[in-house]
């Protein structure tokens, strides 16, 4: 009787841990390409749970970090393939296709899981500033300290779930957030 309590206690808290992660905002229309250049959109993802960041291929600061550390997270992905890794490139006017693929390659991306976008600028600054929450500007050249030093953005991943709805943030840096990242997907994959 104890072990069939225990299971039922397990199932109830297992079914309701992706309950913390309430619906943020329901982000905009989009249509980027990747680094195949296949057109992406909402639309195109809608069934996945997908984590999205901002990079830049030139970047001299997180951004080998944060692409090293969706590597990783990659590894990590069920095998199912609605888990997907999307980069947003904050220099559409140098990341082109051509450039994100060989970066995709240098990061090992499966390109079936992992998009890197590019597209018209104001599109791309349209879904991380009022979709997705990420902050990204260009510096002007006063502000740059070397000649790589072109952008300020944000260091944050965002879970986007099935419906295109944002459910949580990460801070890149915070000490076990691959794993709490990769429970959290397996939580949005169950949702119906």
């Amino acid at each position: 009787l104890a072990i069939v309590a225990l299971v039922i206690v397990g199932l109830f808290f297992s079914q309701n841990r992706a309950s913390h992660l309430k619906v943020i905002r329901h982000l905009p229309e989009f249509s980027l390409t990747d680094q195949l250049g296949r057109t992406v959109t909402l639309s195109s993802l809608r069934g996945d749970v997908w984590l999205a960041n901002i990079i830049f291929t030139r970047c001299p600061g997180p951004c080998p970090r944060m692409t090293k550390q969706f590597a990783e997270i990659q590894s990590g992905l069920p095998e199912d393939k609605r888990a997907k890794l999307v980069t947003l490139t904050a220099d559409p006017a140098y990341d082109t296709s051509a450039v994100l693929k060989d970066y995709s390659e240098w990061a090992g991306a499966d390109p079936s899981r992992w998009h890197f976008l590019t597209g018209a600028k104001k599109d791309i600054y349209r879904l991380a500033l009022e979709g997705l929450l990420l902050a990204v500007q260009e510096k002007t050249p006063e502000e740059q300290m070397t000649s790589d030093d072109l952008f300020i953005h944000s260091t944050l991943f965002v879970l986007v779930d099935k419906k295109g709805n944002v459910r949580s943030f990460y801070e890149s840096t915070d000490e076990g957030v691959n794993e709490r990242i990769l429970e959290h997907i397996r939580l949005l994959l169950r949702e119906r």
